[in-house]
């Protein structure tokens, strides 16, 4: 393997390290910013946070060092963003990771971002890119590539951008061949027979969603905008007569023509309904409102009145009327409206609610139009016949899977065994955390956070490792890094917080305390603690800590039971060896002291309705002992400015 270094900038979770470690390569920091992306680095290769340099827009320079990698964020370019490139602050990040490859000037670079950066419309976007890495002395080659073909079944297509600083070593880089379809989605999910359910290669799906042996499509689309022979409608999951049926198809088949708008799906009218089809009546359009199949929409708005009092935003739509009309689809497609961040819909209700507008005209819409929502919660089931998933993203999906394989000769009997089999008899369901992984090209056991919102996220916006892999030993295999002797890397140490999530995942909402984690002898349980000392032993350790302003009064009163940290809380202090704890009052200092009686996870508004699952803290119910001095004292809280922690004895010096 080569010997060689790299700098890992908006690192996230660690797929380029998980990559570039794997060939030989050392990592010797990286910078990011996200407290869970950090904490899960940290976690997965035993890193200190003392190696991360956080924020990139505040670093002057970096380390010497032989690669460098960043997967910018890629929100300006993202087709599911709002696309104004360089309008977006975000965008600017391009600027501060060329800034330190001029800086510091490695031998080579991977920079990673999503498609949208190579499409037509942000054109100018990549020249400037490119023309700024030129200027910084490097010779760089494009590269748009789908994860499907470099080992994972995952339609993932993104841009990679090589350099090198010398031109010779770009033009040794060689791509490594495509080899669509070596691993489907059978190979990644938990209770399949994976030999069973594997298709051959000949029919592989290199940038879409494939189909079986028999040609039909290897997953249902739940979904009222779309037709095929593996489209489930909310016509066909509810009772609905072959009438209702038919006007349904009548709107899905005209919506997208342009006579009825300038979207790509527009409502339809009353009477352009009647002019596809004479006999239709409001009250058949009514029903299926009711049903839920259709909403009216609001259309056409005439302009009532003006005034100064209206807001820069509602006079600026008030502006975009026509003959003092305002219609919605031109509204809703104008890019100063996304600049603006304004809701086209709730904008418009907002004035007709003041009487600015009224509406004029009404239209029929399918109710459910966002084709990633699907219909009640499903966008699509996958069966594990299909050999490729699609792009794993941040925000999760209304995807689903399941493990039951259909046999049919022919689609109709094909869709009729997969609602009996499948979707009646509700036998499917999300992918798992250890299936995700495995997607991207993870090992199945990376340390992610408990909660689906928090690891989806987390590997859904990372990078597919095998990608990367085969990158880098492109990039080796120019000879860059010939030569090299062994790195190593002298890492500092520190102390880390406490990992709240993985503890979380371990032991859920039971009392810590009960756990060898941070009880050291089992027999000395807090539970069993009496619940008053007579007299306060010197020699147990107590925890001092900031008490937030809106907390303070419960400990005023002596009231208080319980103390929430917040969603830090330093490894420095030893769990296992409290046993008192002292409020600190701000401005105040410690006075009083209270015993704790339970260590435990739990959450900062848990018994509310509020409570948030992701938000956790840790918990020491307690229970007042006593005033330990007359009046206040001011100490000093050595960790953060928030805790410390010592014997009672210490504290009475």
């Amino acid at each position: 393997m080569a010997n060689f270094s790299f700098i890992d900038l908006f690192a996230g979770i660690g797929g380029f390290r998980l990559a570039l470690e794997s060939v030989g390569g050392t990592c010797i920091g990286f910078s990011e910013i996200a407290p869970d992306a950090i904490n899960t680095y940290c976690k997965n290769f035993r890193e200190n946070e003392s190696a991360n340099w956080g924020d990139i827009t505040k670093l002057k320079t970096l380390p010497e060092h032989d690669l460098m990698t960043a997967g910018v964020p890629c929100q300006s370019w993202s087709i599911a963003g709002k696309n104004l490139g360089f309008d977006d602050d975000r965008g600017q990040l391009w600027n501060d990771t060329l800034y330190l490859l001029n800086k510091v000037r490695p031998k080579a670079f991977i920079f990673e971002n999503v498609k949208g950066l190579a499409d037509p419309r942000n054109a100018k976007a990549l020249e400037y890119i490119l023309e700024r890495i030129k200027q910084a002395g490097y010779h760089a080659k494009i590269n748009v590539l789908n994860a499907y073909d470099y080992g994972v079944p995952q339609t993932r297509v993104r841009i990679y951008i090589i350099g090198f600083k010398e031109k010779k070593y770009l033009d040794k880089f060689v791509l490594a061949p495509a080899t669509p379809g070596c691993i489907q989605l059978s190979d990644v999910l938990d209770g399949c027979n994976t030999q069973e359910y594997r298709q051959l290669n000949d029919n592989n799906a290199r940038w879409s969603l494939s189909c079986n042996e028999k040609g039909f499509n290897d997953y249902f689309l739940f979904n009222d905008l779309r037709n095929g022979n593996t489209t489930i409608h909310s016509w066909d999951i509810q009772e609905t007569t072959k009438r209702e049926k038919n006007i349904c198809y009548l709107l899905l088949k005209n919506r997208r023509k342009d006579k009825y708008g300038k979207l790509d799906g527009n409502p339809l009218n009353l009477y352009h309904f009647q002019e596809l089809d004479p006999s239709i009546k409001k009250e058949e359009l009514e029903v299926l409102v009711k049903k839920g199949i259709l909403k009216r929409v609001s259309y056409l708005y005439e302009v009532c009145q003006v005034n100064d009092n209206l807001s820069n935003d509602a006079q600026w739509i008030l502006a975009q009327a026509q003959n003092g009309v305002i219609n919605f689809d031109t509204l809703k497609s104008s890019k100063e409206l996304k600049k603006r961040k304004l809701n086209a819909q709730d904008a418009l209700f907002a004035l007709q609610t003041i009487g600015a507008v009224k509406c004029i005209e009404q239209r029929y819409d399918f109710k459910n139009t966002k084709i990633s929502t699907g219909l009640n919660g499903i966008n699509r089931i996958f069966l594990p016949t299909c050999k490729i998933y699609p792009t794993l993203v941040a925000s999760d999906t209304n995807d689903y899977v399941t493990t039951e394989n259909i046999n049919a000769e022919n689609i109709e009997d094909f869709r009729a065994r997969f609602m009996e089999t499948v979707y009646r008899t509700g036998n499917y369901r999300q992918i798992s955390k250890q299936e995700a992984c495995r997607i991207q090209g993870f090992p199945s056991d990376f340390l992610l956070p408990p909660t689906r919102t928090r690891w989806m996220k987390l590997i859904g916006n990372s990078v597919a490792v095998p990608v990367v892999k085969m990158l880098a030993n492109a990039i080796i295999n120019t000879g860059v890094f010939e030569g090299q002797a062994e790195i190593t890397v002298k890492k500092r140490a520190k102390a880390i917080n406490l990992d709240l999530f993985s503890l979380f995942e371990e032991y859920g909402e039971n009392p810590i305390t009960e756990n060898f984690i941070v009880q050291d002898n089992s027999n000395d349980n807090y539970n069993k603690m009496r619940p008053k000392q007579a007299a306060i032993e010197e020699e147990k350790n107590v925890l001092i800590s900031l008490v937030k302003k809106d907390n303070e009064k419960e400990f005023l009163e002596k009231s208080a039971k319980v103390y929430y940290t917040g969603k830090k809380f330093p490894t420095t202090v030893a769990l296992n060896k409290l046993y008192y704890f002292m409020p600190y009052i701000k401005g105040k200092g410690v006075k009083d002291l209270w015993l704790i009686k339970i260590a435990r996870l739990g959450f900062r508004k848990e018994g509310t309705s509020q409570e948030d699952k992701d938000d956790i803290r840790l918990v020491f119910e307690i229970e007042y002992v006593g005033q330990i001095f007359d009046d206040y004292k001011p100490i000093e809280l050595k960790i953060w400015r928030t805790f410390t922690d010592s014997k009672i004895c210490e504290i009475l010096k």
